[in-house]
């Protein structure tokens, strides 16, 4: 590509990156890995680069945080692309059904509904309208909807959530632990006594639990979970470079030493 190709005289934003996607997609002179790939094939980039948007949130770092916003914006236009190649649908129009979803959303913004509701009311009426565009769409079950690609945790904290606002939701806390304990002892008997698949089916519910509890708790697992993976990789690289001042690595090790060292790494931590 030289500099007198007309992608160069597009002005940077929407239409210039459609442009480039359109011309990697060419079946005659695209590229052939672009001019291979599916809708299913495309998808697992998709998650990827969305938590790798979440991840730059994480670490606040607002540079790499445009660059991966930009990854995340162009998986939506790959699909896009596909979508006109396949016949069935363009940005455009990807575009104009989000723009309208928002509209239909916000009507205390965008219509003549009171703005003066308070976020919980507008979470409600949220969720109301949400529950009418699903009846539009014929998911008149309670569960319907909830996208089977999202992480686990996440999903099951949507079904409960779900769940819950036809009333099938425990009270209050208390009884999430005492399942909790419930599901742990049953894992306990499983490891003992039962196969592989019966563990597995038990490690589910108890994971399941847990989500659940921190639901009740009011807070988000998958937040959680990242923030432990972070903690753990700090405190573990603690014990790799308090190991490496003395040559050695943490195979040189052994659970002793660095579970010492780990109790060290969590007191360098609370100093600051």
């Amino acid at each position: 590509m030289s500099d007198t190709d007309p992608i160069f005289t597009f002005p940077p934003g929407i239409a210039r990156l459609r442009e480039v996607m359109r011309r990697l997609r060419d079946p005659e002179t695209g590229c052939p890995w672009d001019v291979e790939q599916t809708f299913e094939t495309i998808a697992p980039y998709t998650i990827e680069e969305a938590h790798e948007v979440a991840d730059a949130i994480e670490r606040q770092d607002w540079g790499d945080l445009k660059s991966e916003l930009g990854d995340l914006l162009f998986q939506a236009v790959y699909h896009g692309q596909m979508a006109e190649d396949a016949g069935l649908f363009d940005f455009d129009d990807i575009a104009v059904t989000i723009t309208d979803k928002m509209i239909a959303r916000h009507p205390h913004v965008f219509g003549d509904a009171s703005n003066r509701k308070s976020a919980e009311q507008q979470t409600r009426d949220w969720e109301a309208q949400k529950a009418t565009e699903r009846a539009a769409r014929r998911e008149t079950g309670t569960l319907d909807g909830v996208a089977l690609g999202l992480p686990a945790l996440m999903r099951a904290e949507k079904l409960q959530r779900r769940a819950a606002r036809v009333g099938f939701d425990w009270p209050d806390t208390a009884q999430v632990l005492d399942k909790l304990i419930e599901e742990a002892r049953e894992l306990t008997e499983a490891r003992a006594s039962m196969s592989q698949a019966a563990v597995t089916d038990e490690m589910g519910d108890l994971l399941f639990v847990m989500v659940n509890l921190a639901r009740h708790l009011g807070v988000d697992p998958e937040t959680a979970l990242r923030g432990t993976n972070a903690k753990f990789t700090r405190r573990f690289k603690w014990i790799e470079d308090r190991l490496a001042q003395d040559g050695r690595r943490p195979a040189d090790s052994d659970l002793a030493e660095m579970d010492a060292l780990w109790d060290r790494a969590k007191i360098a931590e609370r100093k600051g």
